[in-house]
Order: C-alpha cells, then sequence, then structure tokens
C-alpha cells in the first residue's frame, strides 16, 4: 500500500548485475544527501526485476558497500522480484481498460521505422503468445521540468510513442515497475542519472494514469569515460568497495560540486557526509549531462 505522507522521501534503485561503481555511487550520493539535507527518508530498491541479467549475491554486495560509505537508508530494502503479483494486477487493469495490444515487432523492424515505434500494431488486436504487450502512451507530454536542468523537451516521435510494459519473455518492464514502485513507497522526489531523462515524461503520465501524483524529478550527471560512454557494469566499471572510501567519497563529492574543505578531503566517511548534508545545495551540482571521470583519478 502507498505510504500516506507529504514528507520527503527518496530513493535509491541499484540493479544487482554488478557491484556498486563510480557512476552508481555519484547516483547514491547524491540522491541521500537531497533526501538528507531536507530531513527526508532514503529508500534502497533493488530493481531486480531483469532475472536474465542478475548476479547471485550482488545485493549484498552493493548493500555493504553502500554501508561502507556511510549511506545507511531508511526501512526495507523492497525487491523487485518480489513484487511480480502486484504488478500482474495493474497490468490486469490496464488490459481491462482496454489500454494495452499484443506487439510482434522485433527490435529490427523497429530499426528499419526510423527507430521509433509508429504504433505498427495498435489495431492489429494481436492475441497469440509470444507478444510484447505495449501501453497507448496518448497522455505523455514532449517536455517537463527537471530540478538540476530545467524545462526538457524530448522528441515528439518519442512521446508519440506506445511503449512496452510486458515483455515478450514475460518479464514486467521497467517502465512500469519503476512506476508501480514509487507509488507504492510514496516517493516524493527522484534524483537519478541523466540517462533517463527521456524516460521521465513517460513515467509522470503512467503515474497521473494510475491515479497518483508523480514526483518531481531531478537528473545528476553521468560519469563517462569518453563522451557517450558512461561507466556502467555492462562495461565491467570497477567496484569501489576496493579502494579507500575517504578519497573516493571526496572526488563523488568533488564531481557533484561540493567539495569539502582541505582538512575534511581525508576524513572518514561520516565526516565528510555531515559536512554534505549541511553544505547541499542542488544547484550546486554541474548542469551538465556528462562529465569525464579521468579529472577525478
Amino acid at each position: 500500500m502507498p505510504i500516506a505522507s507529504s514528507a520527503y522521501i527518496g530513493r535509491f534503485a541499484p540493479s544487482p548485475s554488478g557491484p556498486l561503481h563510480f557512476g552508481s555511487l555519484i547516483a547514491a550520493v547524491g540522491s541521500y544527501l537531497q533526501a538528507k539535507s531536507q530531513f527526508g527518508q532514503w529508500l534502497v530498491r533493488m530493481e531486480d526485476i531483469d532475472t536474465p541479467r542478475m548476479v547471485s549475491g550482488m545485493d549484498s554486495d552493493i548493500l555493504r558497500t553502500l554501508e561502507q560509505y556511510g549511506l545507511h537508508w531508511d526501512g526495507v530494502v523492497l525487491y523487485q522480484s518480489q513484487r511480480l503479483d502486484r504488478y500482474q494486477h495493474v497490468f490486469a487493469q490496464l488490459q481491462q481498460q482496454q489500454l494495452l495490444y499484443g506487439c510482434q515487432c522485433t527490435r529490427k523492424h523497429i530499426s528499419a521505422m526510423g527507430g521509433f515505434y509508429t504504433n505498427h500494431c495498435a489495431a492489429l488486436n494481436l492475441c497469440h503468445e509470444p507478444l510484447a504487450w505495449r501501453l497507448r502512451s496518448s497522455n505523455v507530454p514532449s517536455c517537463y521540468a527537471d530540478l538540476l536542468f530545467g524545462q526538457q523537451q524530448i522528441p515528439a516521435e518519442l512521446a508519440a510513442e506506445d511503449y512496452i510494459i510486458k515483455r515478450r519473455d514475460g518479464l514486467f518492464a521497467y517502465q512500469l515497475v519503476v512506476v508501480i514502485d514509487d507509488i507504492d513507497q510514496g516517493i516524493t522526489e527522484v534524483i537519478r542519472g541523466a540517462d533517463l531523462i527521456q524516460m521521465t515524461p513517460r513515467q509522470q503520465a503512467l503515474c497521473q494514469l494510475l491515479g497518483a501524483k508523480a514526483p518531481r524529478y531531478g537528473h545528476l550527471p553521468l560519469a563517462v569515460l569518453q563522451p557517450g560512454f558512461k561507466l556502467s557494469k555492462q562495461n565491467h566499471a570497477p567496484a569501489v568497495s576496493q579502494w579507500s572510501q575517504p578519497q573516493v567519497l571526496t572526488a563523488v563529492l568533488d564531481f557533484l560540486g561540493h567539495l569539502p574543505p582541505r582538512e575534511l578531503q581525508q576524513a572518514p566517511v561520516a565526516e565528510q557526509l555531515n559536512w554534505a548534508c549541511n553544505n547541499w545545495q542542488l544547484a550546486k551540482v554541474p548542469a551538465k549531462m556528462e562529465i569525464n571521470t579521468t579529472e577525478y583519478r
């Protein structure tokens, strides 16, 4: 059930498909400081819905790493893999409202259409599995106000695109589960990486479709090795759990525009975080989509 509260509730939602790396630590620290600077709650959610990509034991590894860096979460950790009945219930509701349709188009077909899905299967009434299931998305706006970057415009073709909420392999899609989770956890503000900016209007619209108020959204710069090549688990970004925590946390805070004073730059993480909570201002974070991490080595 949703949390009935008007207080600030933020979240960090890693995928346990690999260890916490510098880029994901930036998102964790940024969301943590935004919540704690406002005396709010900071929740941790394991986005383990994409089961083929999950690595056994990696959830515990991520939680240990967060604790190493002084990032202590509120409440219990939510696991998407334990909420399939909830997602199926919402899926069935949308089906009953005739807001979904089956789609047989492959990525190759969509690429041939120009890269954007043209709602090709919307009127075909397909019912023979395997099918992907798409949401009719006529209520998705083409712009929204980001807390860090200001007014953002997404391609009109993306706003008009009916998008997948249940995949051909039977797994629920990120776009559905993230919204249901945010609603149920009472999330009031989402601070995350800038790679998800263009997905935000979809998530706002789906919140409203499900009868909930959408969270506010702010996006942090991505840590990249070179333009367009972000640090990620897919490209084997190294784990931060084996590095010097005070040194790495200083680098993360510097990345976020909050370099601690010299006397704190080798201080224990608890001292650095305490200083950062007292001095945190989202407006000080560089309003850049990408920042090269070579500056922080």
